[in-house]
Order: C-alpha cells, then structure tokens, then sequence
C-alpha cells in the first residue's frame, strides 16, 4: 500500500523478503513490551492530533510539534499517539529518554508514597534542601561523577547548565587569573552595578562551528548550529568561534586527510587564543557534534584541545548534555579521550533527567549566591535518575548499548552498500547517524520513516539521528532496519 510523502511515494511498512541482515533472536529489555509498530492513520498528523494542535495554535506557537501523545499508553521503545499510532521511537525525546517509556523501575520510584513530599511541593535547593539531598546527590550523581571532578551543582536544563558552567568559569578565571585568588574588590563591586569594568569584565567563550550549547544569551552566542536559533537576539559578538574537523568518510580510507584537517583545526584555535583582543576565560566543545549533523573528531584531537586550554589557562568545558547518559556505550563520551588532565567542567542533562555541571573543586565560588537560582534542580528528577542508574547496572546497559550499536551500525552499512540514498554511517553505541544526499531528501525520508512507524529526527543539514533509550535493542534494530528497506526499495 503506498502513503504519499512531500510529493514522493513510499510504501508503508511490511516485511522485507531480503536476506540483508539476520533475525535478531533477541527479546526485549523492556517487560511487556509492544511486538511492533501499528499504523492508523494515512496521513500525519492523525485527526485527533490536527484538532489538538488547531486548539494549541490558539495559545501557542505549535510548529515543532510533530503529533500529540498518549503517554499513558506509550510503552517501552514505542510511542502511540491520540489517534493510537504506534511508534517505534528512535529519536527519544531528543536523547532525554533514558529506560523507554513506563519503565517499571521509574513507576514505582514516583508511586512511592515516602517519595510523595518531593511531588507535593518544590523546594528552593539552595537555601532549603530536603533531610537526604545530600545522601541522594552522593548516592546518584556522584556515583556516576566523571573521573577528577568532584564538585557537582544542580540545574534545570541543559542551557542553564551551560551557561552557569560559563558563569563559574569567568568567575574563576577572574579570581585565579586577575585577582591571584583574591575576593572582588570595591571598585568591581561598584562598577558591576553599571555593567562597566573592572567588576564587569570583557571575557569571551571560544566554541566551534556547527556547535549547539542551548538557547539563553551566552549559550547561543557559543551556538552555530542553525541561523534560527540565533537571529535577531543580540550576541557576544567578541567570543571567537574556530573550525571543528570537517571529516571524511569512511575513516580508514581518508586517514591523512582527516588527520590534517584536524592539525588545521588545532593550528586555528591557537592562532585565534593568541590573537583575541578579548581575555578568553572558557572553551567549550561537544564529544560529538549533536545539532549540528553529528559530527566527529579523534581522540587524539579532543586530547591536543584540552592541553591547548591547559596551556592558555583557559576553562576546558565538555557540554554532555545530549551525549551523557550511556548512549555512546560509555556513560560519558569524553571517556574513551583518556585524559590524563581531565575536563575542568562537565555539563548535562536530557538522560540524567536533572541538568548541571560536574566541576573541579577549584571551580566551586567562594561566595554564596554566585552559582544560584530558586529551584537549583528538582528532587522528583533526582528519583527518576535513581530509577535509571538502578537498572543500568542491573541490566547491564552500557554493553547492551554497544552490542545493539554495533549491530545496528553493520545493519546500515549494508544498506548503504546498496542503496546510495545513505552515506557517511557513523557513531559510538546506538549514538549513530548517516547522511543524505540533500537536506530535502533528508526531510522527505524522515516523514516517510514517521508515516511507516518511526518516530526520527534530524541534526546538521543532511543526517538522520539516532538517539533511542538504552533499552533499545537489536529486535528494534531489525525492525527499524526492515522499514528503512522497504523505503528505499520503493522509491
């Protein structure tokens, strides 16, 4: 049966007669979970989800949202919409899903009845913390802590997390680099009052074409990912912004070029520390470059970068925010860079449920305040993150991941091999994407994934993404993997 798509005709999902993969015999990590995608509706949105975004756009702005959900009847790596689609969801919540949806293991953390004070209300964390906060923080987020930090600080998001991570790096490049460690002076105090110098200094953040570190002022100014995010709100525009490594594809076969595209790279971001007329304070960069197309780089890049910093008495910042949390195989990407010195800040967010930063104790402020917002985080998070370590170890999810991506990955490679519609696979664990030819195709092949079943998402001008919870495995892989063929077959 054919669904029309932006103009083009696929077939809707059915079962491939191709011997391209094996059957993954396989069962899933989730209990109970749906067998496969089911598909109501010809068009998308469904009519129930077309009524209820008329009903939103009277409000709100509603044109990102791809359907309405019904979350109760969302089970495991499927997603049903209100007109009871079902959905095999690869793009989780934008890489914020950590167990699937319902997961038993997170019910019952938030059904618990002595868990009902940290639902009823919201305490402001900074002055007035719950009896076990600290028992929580040690028992969760610092039990996960990447190696040489241990100072963490809750947020909200991942953009507050990335902008009170640049806040506690001008802070400390302030008082440890200006001030020899010494507390502001009157003056500062004074002319801060007026946005003037001394108190408030002209600091840059140094970032990376193609980088996505949120949408408040200072993370969009350190942000190249996409114009809309940026125009018409002011910027800093004295932060410098140098070249990521372009890479080739595959990786064995331009080894050279690669590896001097990256001296390039290296070569710029010094040339570009040494001749900035602004003080830069921080540098931040991404393990994998999440909005703007999935983009990578070596170890040994990651590795130079960060002496580079060291070098310059510049803050190193690793936003993980999107690539925190397992999804790569390792539960921080930066890992597999085996730093001897390690980040001074990390950031996160989306699978850890709570947003903030892991830190050096020499990034902590000295002063109260300085590092502050009402709520700090959210405790009823904190449970949900419980929830997800719990059955990380449990389950052994880190090798899962990295069982499930290799087979995956192998999967689309052999498709690639026959359909030259997907190029360019690459990724660590389920963190994978691949290219298309054009940005058009690009969006055409994810509407046609969506009115097959799957629930995908873009990054960059050409890749499609995967981002799926942690119990994503290779029965999915295979079903994702079917559909896909089928798509490209019918063209």
């Amino acid at each position: 049966m054919l669904r029309t798509t932006s103009a083009l005709k696929w077939i809707r999902h059915g079962r491939s007669s191709s011997t391209l993969r094996p059957t993954s015999s396989k069962t899933s990590l989730f209990p109970n979970e749906y067998d496969s995608v089911h598909m109501n509706s010809k068009t998308l949105p469904g009519p129930r989800s077309v009524a209820l975004l008329e009903e939103m756009n009277q409000h709100q702005q509603s044109g990102a949202v791809h359907f309405f959900v019904d979350y109760g009847a969302s089970r495991g790596n499927y997603l049903v919409d209100v007109d009871g689609n079902r959905y095999l969801d690869v793009l989780g919540q934008i890489a914020s899903l950590p167990l699937g949806y319902n997961h038993p293991r997170m019910i019952e953390k938030i059904t618990d009845p002595k868990n009902l004070p940290l639902l009823v209300q919201r305490p402001c964390l900074g002055i007035l913390p719950p009896a076990d906060w600290s028992h929580r923080v040690n028992s969760t987020l610092m039990k996960v802590a990447p190696v040489g930090l241990t100072h963490v600080q809750t947020m909200m998001c991942g953009s507050c997390s990335n902008e009170n991570a640049f806040k506690a790096a001008f802070i400390w490049h302030q008082t440890h680099v200006r001030r020899q460690g010494l507390p502001p002076t009157p003056v500062d105090l004074t002319s801060c009052m007026s946005n003037a110098a001394p108190g408030s200094p002209k600091l840059a953040v140094l970032s990376f074409d193609g980088a996505f570190h949120g949408r408040l002022l200072g993370c969009m100014s350190a942000t190249h990912s996409k114009a809309i995010h940026k125009v018409d709100i002011p910027a800093f525009d004295d932060w410098p912004m140098v070249s990521f490594p372009q890479l080739r594809y595959p990786l064995e076969a331009f080894a050279e070029e690669n590896a001097a595209e990256e001296r390039r790279c290296l070569v710029e971001t010094e040339e570009c520390i040494l001749q900035s007329t602004t003080p830069i304070a921080a540098m931040i960069i991404e393990p994998i470059q999440s909005e703007g197309g999935d983009r990578h780089a070596s170890n040994e890049f990651f590795v130079q970068l960060r002496d580079l910093a060291a070098k310059h008495q510049i803050v190193f910042i690793v936003d993980e925010v999107q690539t925190g949390g397992g999804s790569t195989g390792q539960f921080w990407a930066h890992e597999k860079w085996n730093l001897v010195n390690p980040p001074d800040i990390v950031t996160f967010s989306k699978k850890m449920q709570t947003g903030g930063y892991y830190a050096k104790p020499e990034m902590r402020p000295t002063e109260s305040y300085r590092i502050f917002n009402t709520w700090m985080g959210d405790p009823a998070k904190m449970l949900q993150l419980e929830a997800f370590l719990e059955v990380v170890e449990e389950d052994q999810l880190l090798q899962h991941v990295q069982t499930t991506g290799a087979y995956l990955q192998s999967g689309l490679e052999r498709l690639s091999s026959d359909h030259d519609e997907i190029t360019n696979i690459r990724g660590l664990g389920t963190y994978l994407a691949f290219d298309c030819h054009s940005s058009e195709a690009r969006d055409q092949l994810i509407a046609a994934l969506r009115l097959n079943g799957v629930e995908a998402g873009g990054s960059g001008e050409l890749a499609i993404r995967f981002r799926p919870a942690l119990v994503f495995g290779p029965k999915h892989a295979d079903e994702f993997l079917t559909i896909l063929e089928t798509i490209l077959r019918s063209k």
